[in-house]
């Protein structure tokens, strides 16, 4: 866990450079209720197929007063532990996450990230969505150096 908080901590009101990737999240369009499927998307700048055939897209997991978790890398592979409801798919540029059968564990941000190139992630201001109603709708996540600070607007 402390890996991942990191990896994703690793920049700060970063100012993208006309190369850099950059990863957008729209909101939510509909609240989701517990039992329901949600279904989150994710638009990168550029490609982030590889010639490998890999894509390279994580997605993320914080749940409220912890760490991010692993939850898919390379677009659609499940990270270990992690629940089969989760699934994970898209192109080059469009990617998905999707939860079959939302339960309340699955409360929390929910973060892409390229890791094609350097820096791992480059991500607009306050870009991640948060899945279900219960959540604080003014709680936003920053990253900070290599720690996870909530920030409340």
């Amino acid at each position: 866990m402390r890996y991942a908080s990191q990896l994703l901590g690793l920049l700060v009101f970063w100012i993208p450079a006309s190369g850099d990737i950059v990863m957008n999240q729209p909101a939510l369009s509909n609240p989701v209720t517990l039992g329901e499927s949600a279904s989150i998307s994710c638009r990168s700048s550029k490609s982030l197929l590889h010639s490998d055939a890999k894509t390279y897209l994580n997605w993320y997991l914080q749940r409220p007063g912890q760490s991010p978790q692993l939850l898919i890398y390379w677009m659609s592979t499940l990270a270990s532990r992690v629940p089969s409801r989760f699934c994970g798919n898209g192109s080059g540029t469009y990617f998905t996450l999707k939860i079959s059968g939302v339960e309340a564990e699955d409360v929390g941000g929910y973060y892409c990230q390229q890791h094609l190139e350097s820096p791992p992630i480059v991500i607009e201001p306050y870009t991640k969505t948060s899945l279900l109603e219960v959540m604080k709708m003014s709680h936003k996540f920053l990253v900070l150096g290599t720690t996870w600070y909530s920030q409340h607007g």
